[in-house]
C-alpha cells in the first residue's frame, strides 16, 4: 500500500493531467487500439471482462470516541497515515469471523 496516495477533491481539481487530449481527439479508433495493444501495462488487464464490473460504494463511517490501550494505538499509528482505517479493518475481520457459521462439532 505504500504506492497509494490520497487526495481531496479540491486537490484533484487543481492537478494538471498528463493526457494530450488534442492528440487523442485526432487519433483514429485503429490508432487508439494499436496504442493500447503496444502498452506493456495493459497486458495484465486485456482479458478482463470489464462489462461486469460493479461500482462498490464504501460503507459510511461513523465518528465515535473509543478508549484503547495506549500501546495498541501506538502500534497502529506507527504504520503511518490511515491507521484508523487499518483499525477498522481489524475490527471488521473480527466481526466477519464471529458472524460466519461455525461447523458443527462431531460427537464421539
Amino acid at each position: 500500500m505504500s504506492n497509494v496516495r490520497t487526495y481531496t477533491l479540491s486537490q484533484l481539481r487543481r492537478m494538471k493531467g498528463r493526457t494530450d487530449w488534442d492528440r487523442l481527439r485526432n487519433m483514429t479508433d485503429e490508432e487508439i487500439e494499436k496504442s493500447i495493444a503496444d502498452d506493456p501495462d495493459w497486458a495484465e488487464f486485456k482479458d478482463i471482462d470489464w462489462s461486469k464490473a460493479e461500482l462498490v460504494i464504501p460503507a459510511k463511517k461513523k465518528a465515535i470516541s473509543i478508549r484503547v490501550d495506549e500501546d495498541v494505538l501506538d502500534f497502529f499509528r506507527q504504520e503511518g497515515a490511515g491507521y484508523q482505517r487499518r483499525m477498522n479493518a481489524v475490527l471488521r475481520s473480527y466481526m466477519d469471523q464471529k458472524r460466519a457459521p461455525r461447523p458443527r462439532k462431531k460427537r464421539a
